[in-house]
């Protein structure tokens, strides 16, 4: 059972980012479409659910160590045409690398958009915390996530009841009038897509604990479960808006810091946890399936924590709604080659 729970918390911690939390993610592929929106987030979230099912079972059976070996299984290893899975591998890890730099960037944000800190100055604290945490390498990830986010899980719900009590329901009428229903399947599709890309390498990086057909269904079942809820708490938190929200780089936050300090302040550190969860398992997993040894892992751990601090400058919500759905696009191959690969093994 603990297996299960440290990497269920490790797959909520990688998904529950600055996006995320920030209400970004939720706005640009759910909310945007009024009540379709909603039905679009159950689907999205049995969809990942889905494929994490697939993507352990076939690390499970293969007894695969990298992303290199996944990519070999559901690619066929035995394929003529070897660029197609080099340059996969050089698409996926790109993803990777641009997510961690968003997760940076909206750490950033975040301390601009509240306290008006400078981006650089917000963001390098989160530089500081990954640099120490990947010094511990996947048992410190682990160790992260398993404290982290049964606390994050709780604070968003906690956020959740409270706001459900404010909510006008005549406010959600028109809204769910007045908001564009076209697209939102496809949208759906893309979020659970690009979510794909992120989470392959993770479970693969966390392979030690994955051992079970039955483990592996609980852990499908339970992410599908959480990630509803809090999705759907973020999704109505969007609905209090007061102002123009394609203006703002984090909705959510602007919404609750609204509420009261103390919802504010309880808020800010679910972002910044998110936050933290997403990038340090993200960046293990990239360093894992890049470094060649220990030296090097070390080595790329410090020039990536120097250019993230660079690459922040551009900005959060910009990277996100530019960025994720084009990588959504390119994760629909991903998602047909690990389905066909489980039911052509199954079968």
């Amino acid at each position: 059972m603990k297996n299960i729970l440290n990497l269920t918390f490790v797959i909520i911690g990688t998904l529950v980012g600055a996006g995320f939390a920030s209400g970004q993610e939720i706005y640009t592929f759910f909310f945007s479409y009024g009540i379709k929106g909603i039905i679009g987030i159950i689907i999205s979230s049995i969809i990942t659910g889905s494929i994490i099912y697939f993507c352990l079972e076939i690390i499970r059976k293969n007894k695969i160590e990298n992303y290199k070996d996944f990519i070999d299984v559901i690619f066929n290893k035995n394929t003529s045409n070897k660029n197609i899975k080099k340059i996969w591998n050089i698409i996926i890890n790109t993803f990777i690398l641009i997510t961690f730099f968003i997760m940076i960037a909206g750490f950033g944000a975040y301390f601009n958009q509240q306290y008006g800190l400078n981006v650089i100055l917000g963001s390098s604290i989160l530089v500081v915390i990954t640099y120490i945490i990947l010094k511990k390498g996947t048992k410190g990830v682990i160790i992260l996530n398993e404290i982290i986010v049964p606390i994050l899980i709780i604070f968003i719900i906690i956020i959740g009841i409270t706001i459900s009590k404010e909510i006008d329901f005549n406010n959600i009428t028109n809204y769910i009038i007045r908001t564009n229903n076209k697209n939102w399947l496809i949208s759906s599709i893309l979020y659970s897509s690009y979510n794909s890309i992120l989470l392959t390498p993770v479970l693969i990086s966390m392979n030690k604990i994955i051992n079970k057909k039955e483990a592996n269904q609980k852990i499908a079942l339970l992410t599908i479960i959480i990630t509803i809820i809090l999705s759907l708490i973020i999704y109505a938190v969007l609905i209090k808006v007061d102002v123009n929200i394609e203006e703002l780089e984090m909705p959510a936050v602007y919404t609750i810091s609204k509420m009261g300090i103390v919802l504010k302040e309880i808020y800010g550190i679910i972002l910044l946890s998110s936050i933290i969860t997403t990038t340090i398992s993200l960046i293990n997993s990239f360093l894992q399936n890049v470094a060649k040894n220990e030296k090097s892992y070390s080595q790329l751990t410090n020039i990536l924590c120097i250019t993230s601090l660079i690459i922040s400058n551009l900005g959060f919500s910009n990277l996100v709604n530019i960025l994720y759905p084009i990588f959504g696009v390119l994760g629909l191959i991903q998602i047909w080659k690990i389905v066909s690969k489980y039911y052509c093994k199954k079968k």
